[in-house]
């Protein structure tokens, strides 16, 4: 198997992503700044909530984040051409990045997904053919890569669709609950609105999901269902790309499917004037790669680690968010929150005004009314904004949350001075109040 690994075989399938995945980066740029996404996220709010640890990564001044990205869609087409391939990927991977930690009121799983695969894709062989670099550089040309290269965008994809399968195994998923408040917000969509509000359809859309995360990969593996997994990806992401408008996401789970099909067959179809192999290309000999050892085995080990890391921190994960992000838990749940931030000036114990709503724009007040961490950290920037006006202050939380339209139940201690509290990065945060299954408060 582990020699099967180094085998080489026709790179297609690897040279046809790298131009997808190039013109879907590009696209999600350019379509960030006209669909208004960057001035919503990244340009209108004046309160920065990063990914806890990354506040040194703010947004440009001004209208320097609309040069950011376009900067971005930029490289996206530099990587869909191939040229300068590495260093154009290696910026667009540093620049999206930075992106992703430095806001998260916006937040997708495909955000995610794409640094993963740029990470992934940095290690590859992709410019070695049908790029400006082979054009440039005739040596670097080459109709051939190792096998392995196939196998690591099947374990990615492996990944996300186990995990994701894995986390749909609750009751609000498998009772239509969720997709039943997924749908019924579509109650006005063209020919199929009433279909969406009706009950059988949300238990068919709950159970449908189930198994197409959890039989696609297989079925793509599976040469005699390769088609049929193909058409059904295809009704499946497209369906998807139409009624909850995620991005790229669909499309970018779409052009995967590559891998999964023999390369002769990529290269009939996208790449007609290639060669076919010859005797000399399928006899080269690739040696193991460094990159298996220290990247990839532990770049895997650490994506299986993180879904399950839930299992081990105290408390449901759907209620304190603890070990949600980075897990693969695609759009399981709607939480609505009421959350209040009192302020009490140290030396005069009178509570002082601080209205959130002023401050923050629609993502970032649902982020701090529903997220335990969005409320810790503006627990923490109301403490800086006195601070800065030579007040000491104490912060308390008065927060009443709703999980899948169920009754709101307080959700963090109110005794607690968030001046004082600190954020639990591995484990449960004392603060986050827990319940037991028939509702009643667990006590600390």
């Amino acid at each position: 198997m582990l020699k099967k690994a180094f085998d080489p075989i026709d790179n297609s399938p690897l040279i046809l992503f790298r131009i997808t995945f190039g013109l879907l980066i590009a696209a999600e740029s350019i379509v960030a700044i006209f669909t208004g996404w960057v001035k919503k996220n990244l340009i209108d709010p004046t309160v920065s909530i990063p990914h806890i640890g990354f506040d040194f990564l703010v947004p440009l001044p001004g209208y320097g984040m609309y040069v950011y990205f376009s900067i971005m869609g930029v490289l996206g087409m530099l990587i869909m051409l191939g040229y300068k391939y590495r260093y154009t990927l290696g910026l667009y991977t540093l620049l999206w990045t930075s992106v992703y930690l430095m806001q998260k009121a916006s937040y997708n799983n495909h955000y995610y997904l794409l640094i993963l695969v740029c990470l992934i894709m940095l290690f590859l062989p992709a410019n070695q053919y049908a790029s400006m670099d082979a054009k440039k550089n005739p040596d670097l040309k080459s109709l051939t890569m190792p096998r392995w290269c196939s196998w690591v965008m099947i374990c990615q994809m492996t990944i996300v669709y186990f995990f994701a399968t894995l986390a749909k195994f609750y009751p609000d998923w498998l009772d239509g609950t969720f997709t039943g408040i997924l749908f019924s917000n579509l109650s006005n969509f063209p020919v199929l609105g009433s279909v969406f509000t009706e009950k059988w359809f949300h238990v068919f859309i709950a159970y449908a999901g189930i198994f197409f995360d959890g039989l696609i990969i297989p079925a793509l593996l599976w040469k005699r269902t390769r088609n049929i997994a193909f058409v059904a990806s295809l009704l499946f992401h497209l369906f998807n790309s139409v009624t909850l408008q995620i991005g790229i996401f669909p499309y970018f789970a779409l052009s995967f499917i590559v891998f999964f099909y023999s390369p002769e067959t990529i290269r009939h179809i996208f790449f007609k004037k290639k060669p076919q192999l010859q005797p000399e290309d399928l006899s080269k000999n690739y040696s193991f790669s460094n990159a298996i050892t220290y990247f990839f085995i532990p770049f895997f080990i650490i994506q299986l680690i993180l879904p399950i890391r839930h299992f081990f921190i105290k408390g449901d994960v759907l209620w304190t968010e603890e070990a949600h992000r980075l897990s693969w838990r695609m759009m399981l749940r709607q939480k609505s929150g009421i959350t209040h931030f009192k302020v009490i000036d140290k030396k005069t114990n009178q509570e002082l005004p601080y209205n959130i709503v002023e401050k923050l724009t629609r993502k970032q007040l649902g982020l701090v009314s529903s997220k335990p961490d969005g409320m810790w950290q503006m627990a923490q920037h109301i403490k800086k904004e006195f601070a800065e006006k030579g007040l000491e202050v104490s912060i308390f939380i008065d927060s009443k949350l709703s999980v899948n339209n169920k009754p709101y139940k307080t959700f963090i201690d109110p005794t607690v001075d968030f001046a004082d509290a600190e954020w639990n990065y591995f484990g449960h945060n004392d603060w986050i109040l827990l319940y037991d299954k028939e509702g009643n408060l667990i006590e600390k």
